[in-house]
């Protein structure tokens, strides 16, 4: 899968999803794009999933019509993440096209 990393995803959690190409919005050049064409060009350029901590997201934007799937981590932490990086990439596995979920990351105990 083709998956596309927002400006407030911990870049490290790539390492953890080498079945799928990751790239981040930096990478693409488009960091300073807005939400909606951030989300347009990601869909053009054949992303399938868009990861993202923006909480916002989704009163943001429309998101009915859109074929890409987005998962909202609820922290930038990476030290929380990397320890849900499991279920993260269980969640991300299943996603389906157009699918949203937000994914909560707690303090787990290592």
């Amino acid at each position: 899968m083709k998956i596309l990393f927002d400006q407030g995803t911990p870049v490290p959690l790539r390492q953890h999803l080498p079945e799928h190409s990751v790239a981040t919005v930096y990478e693409q050049g488009w960091s300073d794009w807005s939400n909606g064409d951030l989300l347009q060009a990601a869909e053009e350029a054949g992303y399938s999933l868009f990861v993202t901590t923006d909480q916002n997201l989704r009163y943001q934007q429309n998101l009915h019509e859109r074929k890409i799937a987005i998962v909202v981590l609820l922290s930038t932490s990476w030290p929380r993440i990397r320890l849900h990086v499991d279920d993260i990439r269980e969640i991300i596995n299943g996603m389906g096209s157009g699918g949203y979920i937000e994914i909560p990351i707690d303090a787990k105990s290592a």
